[in-house]
């Protein structure tokens, strides 16, 4: 691959749904800090070149620190987060050495990603501004208001988007210092490209890589990588 693909990774975030003084970037899963198993995946993804971590200001140190012991080459650098997801991103943006042709986002908090899911949204990109994965939704999905039912929304046209999200930079970049400057904030960073025009396409994704978001969350996320391991993934 000729392109230059540089992965951010935000994990800034407290963690307060885990539960009260949870590190969730940090929090052990069969022996390994979360954020571990999520950078391991894009370590060993051919395609990507760098992959900047963006971390709580009092987990930068020690989060080098742990990169540093997994032996993970592509992690040359961490940056400090901002005080949302999105902030995290950007600073991630602007701290990048040169101007790669790709950018890839994924969640620190998603350790279950595939690699070929994580290869297959780069090539996919081609000639569109982004690239992201989405899985059907399972259940009937109706909107409320005032705890009445408003609108019941066709389920066959909806999905539950996940990371990676795969963009050209030019095509990120852009939508970010648009929102930045209109201090508009997106869900996740597909939405501002599309607000700037962008096409984005969606490929399936995986049910299996889940976000790390409630207690409930770790026995699956841990019975999900035991099999990933069994199986070789």
């Amino acid at each position: 691959m000729n392109r230059k693909v540089v992965a951010i990774v935000p994990a800034a975030g407290i963690g307060r749904r885990l539960g009260p003084g949870t590190n969730k970037a940090f929090h052990i899963l069969l022996g390994r800090p979360l954020i571990v198993w999520a950078i391991e995946v894009l370590e060993r993804t051919e395609e990507i070149d760098e992959i900047i971590p963006v971390l709580k200001e009092s987990d930068m140190e020690g989060g080098l620190e742990v990169f540093e012991q997994c032996n993970f080459s592509k992690v040359r650098k961490v940056i400090p987060g901002g005080n949302q997801r999105q902030d995290s991103v950007y600073n991630g943006l602007r701290h990048i050495d040169g101007k790669p042709n790709i950018v890839l986002i994924h969640d620190g908090v998603r350790p279950l990603v595939g690699r070929e899911k994580v290869k297959e949204a780069i090539y996919a990109l081609g000639g569109y501004d982004g690239v992201i994965l989405g899985v059907p939704v399972k259940d009937t999905i109706k909107q409320v208001e005032d705890d009445m039912v408003s609108n019941t929304l066709r389920r066959d046209t909806l999905r539950a988007i996940q990371t990676p999200q795969v963009f050209l930079h030019d095509s990120l970049m852009g939508a970010y210092e648009t929102a930045m400057e209109k201090k508009i904030y997106g869900t996740d960073d597909a939405a501002l490209v599309e607000r700037t025009g962008g096409k984005v396409k969606v490929i399936m994704g995986s049910y299996t890589n889940i976000k790390i978001t409630t207690p409930e969350d770790i026995p699956l996320a841990e019975f999900l990588l035991r099999q990933k391991i069994e199986h070789g993934g």
